[in-house]
Formats: structure tokens, C-alpha cells, sequence
């Protein structure tokens, strides 16, 4: 089910999914299309041309609407310590903040359309973890 969805103009080359605390400065992509830490995940994305979007799921166990043509990126878990989600530039310019809600560490699969060059969508699925 799509909870939100948010259409972002970044500045910096860099997306930054989780938890609405700042991110740590050693995060790099380093090549790759996405990087995580315990709370963030990065995903290289196309800065400074276009509005980026990015659909918000909650799976409730009965799939979701993604684009199945994109590719994952991130399938991993982050501790959201006040149950809110954040999806925004890594500058901290623009952002979209949704209460999730819920226990505090999430499965959160991320896929992107264009994961080898510059991504101008993705989709975010949370499942809460017990």
C-alpha cells in the first residue's frame, strides 16, 4: 500500500532515505548505486535537472505496487529511533517526512530506475521487523 510519495529537486548527486538524525559523514557511494549505514541509506541520483521521485510503501504482507522494472539497490534493515521516515537531499535543502509509526527497526527494500548512471525515481518499501 503507498503511504507517500514525494517529488524532490536536490541539489548534490545524493539521496538520502531513513531516519530524520543527521548523517554520518564517512556514508560514501564510492562507485555504487546506494550505500547504507545502521539508520540512512544513499542512493546516487540525478542532481540539478529534474525532479526526483520517490513512492513510499508499507507492506502489509499483500505486495505492493512497485515498478517492477526498476532494480533494488538497498534490501536491508535501519533502526528509525522516532518512527519517522525521511526521504531528502543529503544537503538538507529539501525533504519529506512521514510518521510511520510501529517498532523502531524496519526492513526497507530500495529500487531504483537507472542504478548504473543517475536515478530520476524510486520506489522505498518499509516492513516492519518484530
Amino acid at each position: 500500500m503507498q503511504i507517500g510519495g514525494a517529488d524532490l529537486y536536490v541539489n548534490h548527486p545524493v539521496m538520502a532515505l531513513g531516519s530524520p538524525d543527521s548523517i554520518r559523514d564517512d556514508l560514501e557511494l564510492s562507485g555504487r548505486p546506494a550505500a547504507s549505514s545502521d539508520t540512512h541509506v544513499v542512493v546516487r541520483v540525478q542532481a540539478q535537472t529534474t525532479l526526483i521521485k520517490v513512492r513510499l510503501f508499507r507492506d502489509r504482507g499483500t505486495g505492493t505496487a512497485c515498478d517492477s522494472s526498476f532494480t533494488i539497490v538497498f534490501d536491508g534493515s535501519l533502526y528509525l529511533a522516532d518512527r519517522r521516515f525521511t526521504i531528502g537531499d543529503v544537503m538538507g535543502e529539501s525533504r519529506f517526512v512521514k510518521c510511520i509509526g510501529g517498532p523502531q527497526r524496519w526492513r526497507v527494500r530500495v529500487s531504483a530506475d537507472d542504478p548504473d548512471r543517475y536515478a530520476h525515481a524510486a520506489d522505498v518499501v518499509l516492513h516492519p521487523e518484530k
